[in-house]
């Protein structure tokens, strides 16, 4: 025993070799080729909105460098438009209908695909989700057909109805995501404890999928209110946002177009934060039923 020690005890330790020239120069390529994607990526994703930022300020209404001057009266124009006014209004109506709907819906259907065992599950599940996979296109042109055989007139409820279809199985697919993430045992040690089940659902199910919640709430908003497509064949002689930019730009993208795409820019910048914010108190603040089973 004590010669196996004095043996391993003359063996001299192996220090790690530095690395080589090669070594070096493959791993500094590989770094200097993945910032330069990224910038790439970063170049192609924010640099039609940079540009779209500097010609809104831009005074003259020709979009080409070098640019005239700065100037803030385009921001006027653009609210005094009545037809620009006009689409926003009916976009924003469109929106705050469809939204709230389809994240009732959708948290419903949710619900019901996660928690429930039936006959038919796999199908009900492939209607749900088809919406998603269909372009768009193909649903407003199925749907002015469908308006058109059963002689529906076209309007703005005809524009949300269809919407609807379309949008609430973007919110089941994320809510159910975050309810097949969802460990039940929080739930059984509720109702062992005492808890209805309304508060185990106010108390426990609800904290845990307001994240998804409210990222569903932004997406069918955005997603409505930027939606051409859909409204375009559903809408008849009215506008929306959408619906108005492809008029105008058919004559040249006028400057108010420039400006409408800033400010939406900078309101979805601001929901994107604040989605943030919220996922990030969610996840680090405890709910009150779990401060109640800590104590």
């Amino acid at each position: 025993m004590a010669t196996n020690v004095a043996e391993r005890a003359a063996v001299p330790a192996v220090t790690a070799l530095p690395p080589t020239g090669g070594v070096r120069f493959r791993a500094t390529a590989v770094t200097w080729s993945w910032r330069a994607f990224l910038t790439l990526v970063y170049l192609v994703l924010f640099g039609p909105l940079v540009i779209l930022i500097l010609f809104s300020v831009n005074d003259s209404n020709v979009l080409a460098f070098p640019l005239e001057g700065f100037t803030m009266h385009w921001y006027t124009d653009a609210f005094h438009d009545q037809l620009l006014h006009a689409a926003l209004v009916n976009s924003i109506v469109v929106a705050c209908i469809v939204a709230p709907i389809c994240l009732v819906l959708g948290t419903l259907t949710a619900f019901g695909l996660t928690r429930f065992r039936f006959r038919g599950r796999s199908a009900v599940s492939g209607l749900v989700g088809a919406p998603l996979i269909l372009p768009w296109l193909i649903i407003g042109i199925a749907a002015l057909m469908f308006y058109v055989r059963f002689k529906v007139d076209l309007s703005l409820k005809t524009v949300i109805a269809t919407q609807i279809v379309c949008t609430f199985p973007l919110v089941t697919a994320i809510v159910g995501a975050q309810l097949f993430r969802f460990q039940r045992v929080q739930e059984e040690a509720a109702i062992d404890l005492g808890c209805s089940r309304m508060q185990v659902l106010w108390h426990i199910i609800l904290p845990h999928i307001a994240p998804a919640l409210a990222a569903s709430a932004i997406f069918a908003f955005t997603w409505s209110f930027n939606n051409f497509e859909i409204s375009f064949f559903t809408i008849g002689f009215q506008q929306t946002f959408p619906i108005w930019v492809y008029g105008a730009s058919r004559i040249g993208i006028p400057p108010q177009v420039n400006v409408m795409g800033t400010l939406l820019f900078a309101t979805a910048l601001a929901l994107a934060l604040a989605n943030i914010a919220v996922v990030q108190r969610g996840s680090s603040a405890p709910t009150a039923a779990q401060r109640k089973l800590r104590r």
